[in-house]
């Protein structure tokens, strides 16, 4: 079959010549292109190489190449990569065929994106000895000891190639994804590495001086990096931001669509989204030097192309028959609800939120696992959302119930993975689940479809980052359990300390996405059965061939909470519980409520004043109410070792509300005993004043504390300084605090730290004595 189609490619190349140009997007596409540089671009084509009624084709490609050269221009036809993966048209031989329909379209260049090494590194050496184009990648080198016979440190690709067109010299250099290393299986590219940040932006601006020293007019960076703030550090924005000279950035890979280009300083970015659905054009004029680009796309009837090379459509389009054909006499089953596993955000698909698609693939993997090994074996199962492609039915327009084929679950599961059964503790799950879903609510491919697990995720609650992850470019938790919480295995609670087992497929099993924790499992069992063929054998021997109601919606294994029922962006406090939430100093009272009208308790007040200090160790004997079980016990013996408060006669009373006036006297003697110097100013403004406690006004606490901006009236006039103080206000003060602390003035006698001990300021006698904070 490829030696047939070899043939046909080869006779179309000879064919080609003779095929008469649509010029069916008007006639002023072509009208004023004479003498000029134009250059085609695509990217993440995906296997949609046919021409239909949503999507160009790599044909129409073609046929646009040749219809401008026709009308006198100087072209350059570019790809930015993941072009060999995607539908079983190019997966069915693993990308070879792609690599055939690009050199028959005339491609001159291209730079490989992550998807190319899906089937390993060897594969895309092997599929590209034929190709009729170049391949460009400044940032691949060979490792030391690689299986390739690579000498170590060397370029893998090309990494620029020179275009003389006729009176143009256009200089292009490739960039390939640093996210490759965990976006492709790890170990199908072993032996090779891919420069990030600051090293692959070193080469970016050597490729670029080396071709400025060439002479060339144009420079041009074919790199497949994105935009998507998963990559920053490695994007195309940041290569443009430190690089000089690169006139026109082809990107790929965050699926970004530039209607006209972006301008970045003096760089034109352009990227034309997915799937074939726009084809990218960039005209330079070298009369005024200006570049204008756009895109033809095939959804704007006024910018829409309709040439299209006849004999390639009709290759491509036998080819896609036969292939399809084959895949969907194979019918396994029958689905009666629709299987969602589309990677969107509106609705939210697999790499944001659970979906029955994740349920239904998961519960085959722990079946399939325990199938192998025993029941009971495994304990749970894992897959990360990005490694399910699509729905089932993937038709909008389909019918329920549906025949599910086996073009189906290469449609869906197109990358070979195996299940695999690892060993690792509760802690590395706990991690691995933390760090798959840092960027949530941003789609992630790492996001965890799950089966056996169960776990909140708080997007509220900020990705702590820790050290980044060696051979990747994410970044390992820095506290896992933050937003993960609530963790179950097998309906109970997560053991840190235990040994579980999980299956999964290969790709995760070896550290790719962001389960690099996976690498050290202590324990891995291979089945050597493909995923899809473990969905297929669960539909056959579980299901009796029919997926039904039981799969109709999510389980409810992951809940998500993206913010408090009760907060809203419109809200006075909302900068104040932002600050409090991001540095960790106030939760919510459940997983819905933060309740920002609450009363304020002692215990609340000085445990946010505990966390701000950074919760040190604390020992010693606490106040004679405080329990060991209760969870302000840490809290409170600080502030009693370090004077921050004495008590009521001995007592914590860490369940009392307190006032505005008791919260400002926590706050005044938090900062006098820190070492800072407290001025008071007139509360005359305010008409209340006269209601100010005793204590509070021999104390001067309020004086002080207005006098900082740390406390506000409710009003202009009104104090309110018997009212109970509110969350919501507890927050603000710590705001405020953290804005004007580097204003307020040190005495000089602590050198601004929390002292040890200390009897604080005397006590008042009298009646007023237990309503005091302090």
């Amino acid at each position: 079959m490829k030696r047939s189609l070899t043939f046909l490619l080869a006779l179309i190349l000879c064919l080609s010549f003779l095929t008469i140009g649509g010029f069916a997007a008007g006639e002023e596409l072509f009208a004023d292109v004479n003498g000029k540089l134009v250059v085609i671009h695509t990217n993440d084509v995906h296997g949609r190489d046919v021409s239909t009624s949503s999507q160009y084709g790599t044909a129409a490609v073609a046929q646009l190449k040749k219809d401008f050269e026709a009308a006198g221009a100087k072209v350059l036809l570019l790809s930015a990569g993941d072009a060999i993966q995607g539908l079983p048209l190019v997966n069915y031989d693993f990308g070879a065929t792609a690599i055939e329909f690009l050199s028959a379209a005339g491609y001159d260049a291209m730079s490989p994106g992550n998807h190319e090494f899906d089937w390993g590194a060897q594969n895309l050496f092997d599929i590209l000895e034929d190709a009729d184009f170049t391949v460009l990648s400044a940032n691949i080198r060979f490792t030391a000891g690689n299986e390739y016979g690579g000498e170590a440190g060397k370029l893998v690709f090309e990494a620029n190639k020179v275009f003389a067109l006729g009176g143009f010299k256009v200089g292009v250099f490739g960039l390939t994804t640093p996210e490759t290393f965990t976006k492709a299986h790890p170990d199908k590219v072993k032996g090779i590495e891919f420069l990030q940040g600051n090293e692959m932006f070193a080469a970016a601006q050597a490729q670029v001086d080396f071709l400025k020293g060439e002479g060339c007019d144009v420079i041009i960076c074919l790199g497949h990096l994105g935009i998507d703030d998963e990559s920053t550090g490695n994007r195309s924005i940041d290569v443009i931001e430190a690089v000089n000279g690169i006139d026109i950035f082809i990107d790929g890979h965050s699926h970004s669509a530039f209607p006209n280009g972006r301008e970045e300083g003096d760089t034109l970015l352009v990227s034309t989204g997915t799937a074939l659905a726009n084809i990218g054009v960039v005209i330079y004029n070298p009369k005024d030097g200006v570049f204008a680009a756009s895109l033809l796309g095939i959804a704007n009837n006024e910018k829409a192309y309709t040439g299209i090379d006849e004999e390639l459509a009709k290759i491509i389009s036998d080819r896609n028959t036969l292939v399809t054909e084959t895949l969907k006499s194979n019918v396994i089953g029958v689905t009666e609800v629709l299987l969602y596993g589309r990677n969107t955000t509106d609705p939210p698909g697999v790499r944001v939120v659970e979906t029955n698609l994740g349920n239904f693939a998961t519960d085959a993997l722990l079946w399939l696992a325990n199938r192998e090994y025993g029941d009971g074996f495994a304990d749970a199962a894992l897959t990360n959302g990005g490694g399910i492609r699509d729905s089932i039915p993937n038709a909008a327009d389909a019918e329920l119930p549906y025949e599910i084929t086996m073009l189906d679950m290469v449609t869906v599961f197109p990358f070979g993975n195996q299940v695999e059964v690892i060993e690792i503790t509760g802690a590395q799950l706990l991690e691995a689940l933390e760090a798959a879903t840092f960027s949530n609510p941003a789609a992630v491919g790492a996001f965890p479809q799950v089966a056996g697990i169960e776990f909140s995720l708080y997007n509220y609650i900020p990705y702590e980052q820790g050290e980044q992850y060696a051979g990747s470019t994410y970044y390992a938790p820095a506290n896992p359990g933050s937003r993960i919480r609530n963790v179950r295995v097998g309906g109970a609670p997560l053991n840190l300390n235990k040994v579980y087992r999980i299956a999964t497929n290969d790709f995760t099993a070896a550290g790719g996405d962001t389960y690099i924790v996976f690498k050290d499992k202590a324990a891995s069992y291979s089945t050597g059965v493909a995923m899809e063929q473990a969905l297929i054998d669960y539909v056959s021997e579980v299901l009796d061939g029919v997926v039904g109601d039981e799969y109709a919606a999510p389980r409810g294994n992951i809940k998500i909470f993206d913010t408090f029922s009760d907060i809203n962006k419109g809200d006075w406090y909302i900068n104040a519980f932002t600050y409090v939430f991001e540095n960790s100093l106030m939760t919510g009272i459940s997983d819905t409520s933060w309740a920002p009208n609450a009363s304020v308790t002692r215990a609340t007040a000085f445990m946010t004043l505990y966390r701000l200090e950074g919760s040190p160790e604390v020992t010693g004997e606490n106040f004679s109410d405080v329990r060991q079980a209760d969870w302000f016990y840490d809290a409170a013996l600080w502030a009693k070792n370090t004077g921050v408060s004495e008590g009521e006669n001995g007592r914590f009373v860490g369940n009392r509300n307190i006032t505005r006036t008791e919260l400002a006297a926590i706050f005044v003697r938090y900062l006098e005993l820190k070492g800072y110097k407290l001025e008071t100013v007139d509360l005359s403004q305010y008409t209340d004043e006269g209601s100010i406690p005793g204590w509070a006004v021999e104390q001067c606490v309020l004086a002080k504390i207005v006098g900082t901006g740390i406390i506000k009236g409710r009003s202009d006039t009104i104090l309110a300084p018997n009212a109970t103080a509110t969350r919501a206000e507890l927050a603000q003060m710590l705001l405020n605090m953290d804005e004007c602390i580097d204003d307020l003035e040190l005495t000089g006698e602590t050198e601004g730290e929390t002292p040890e001990g200390g009897d604080g300021p005397e006590e008042d006698k009298g009646e007023e004595e237990l309503l005091m904070a302090a």
